[in-house]
């Protein structure tokens, strides 16, 4: 697996993340010993950052992602998450956002236990919050890492102001932000910010939720519980209108004897060479046809008929519901 660095700040890290969301995020799991599995298979295949959060589950997916590294534990990075207002010693999400510095250490500790660690690789600000100043939030990153207990602050979703206010106060190695082929807002006012100031970005839906690998049309029916019923992006109509965007993948694809898939995470690592795509996956299958992305060298001629075949194609549908859309401009 191809390294990368993400940052000015030494943080090299495999080209392809393994994003643990949707591993263990009810209280009970049925194929936990498969997940588990699925974590030490990637890490025999090169990968070596893993992404996780406090509040998925809560905790249980911080659980079961310590319990799959924990033989690993030297060889991997271990990416988490606070910011959301989860009661530290019940679990309960109360709803809303909390990066006080108080909550920030509680969360921290927590994540620690469970991740069963001493240090924390890279600890990212999950959402802005707009209650607590970023020199605050920036701050207390600094100190945890003066501890030992982090190595590296990042943030997620944020906002080019509030990454300069972070950067200022505690270099920032990392952001993690929606960005793919078709989110693609970050290219405006982030992706400039985050070149000028040295800080690598892992952009997470990479395959626009699973869009951009074909597998998904306007028939396409999902459970009742999944989120991805009340994304605009997904109705059946959006869904009908943002096929052209698969189908220029396919053609590309053609050419190399790719995937759709693969090609979409290609055209993400051909464009900065510290952007580190991360994708999540419950199949081994899925996992192997992922990682072979790296291998797909997309030709000049072809980055330019994806910019400029793509800039014709209209995404139809908002990405979030407009109140997740408004915190994630902060």
């Amino acid at each position: 697996m191809q390294k990368r660095k993400l940052g000015d700040g030494g943080l090299e890290v495999s080209a392809l993340a393994l994003g643990c969301m949707g591993y263990g995020k009810a209280r009970e799991i049925p194929d936990r010993h498969e997940m588990v599995d699925l974590i030490r298979t990637a890490v025999e295949r090169g990968v070596d950052f893993f992404d996780t959060a406090e509040v998925y589950g809560p905790f249980t997916n911080e659980e079961m992602v310590g319990e799959a590294l924990l033989p690993f534990r030297d060889q991997v990075k271990i990416a988490t998450k606070f910011g959301w207002d989860v009661d530290p010693d019940t679990g309960v999400h109360r709803g809303g956002v909390n990066s006080k510095p108080g909550h920030i250490r509680a969360a921290v500790e927590g994540s620690l236990r469970r991740l069963k660690t001493d240090r924390i690789d890279l600890l990212y600000q999950h959402r802005v919050d707009p209650e607590v100043p970023m020199e605050d939030v920036a701050g207390t990153g600094k100190e945890l890492i003066r501890q030992g207990k982090v190595r590296f602050f990042g943030l997620s979703e944020a906002g080019a102001e509030s990454i300069r206010r972070a950067h200022a106060e505690q270099p920032v190695a990392a952001l993690q932000s929606e960005y793919s082929l078709w989110t693609r807002e970050p290219e405006g006012e982030v992706i400039p910010t985050l070149d000028e100031l040295g800080i690598g970005l892992v952009p997470f839906s990479p395959l626009g939720k699973g869009f951009l690998t074909g597998k998904i049309d306007e028939s396409t029916r999902f459970d009742s519980s999944d989120f991805r019923n009340s994304i605009p992006r997904f109705s059946p109509e959006a869904r009908r209108a943002n096929q052209a965007l698969v189908g220029l993948l396919r053609i590309v694809g053609e050419r190399h004897g790719a995937t759709p898939a693969q090609v979409a995470l290609a055209w993400l690592l051909a464009r900065k060479p510290w952007i580190v795509p991360l994708f999540g996956t419950r199949k081994l299958e899925r996992l192997d046809e992922n990682l072979g992305a790296p291998s797909v060298t997309l030709t000049a001629d072809d980055l330019d008929e994806i910019e400029s075949v793509g800039s014709t194609i209209h995404t139809e549908g908002a990405r979030y519901p407009e109140e997740m859309l408004r915190r994630s401009s902060l």
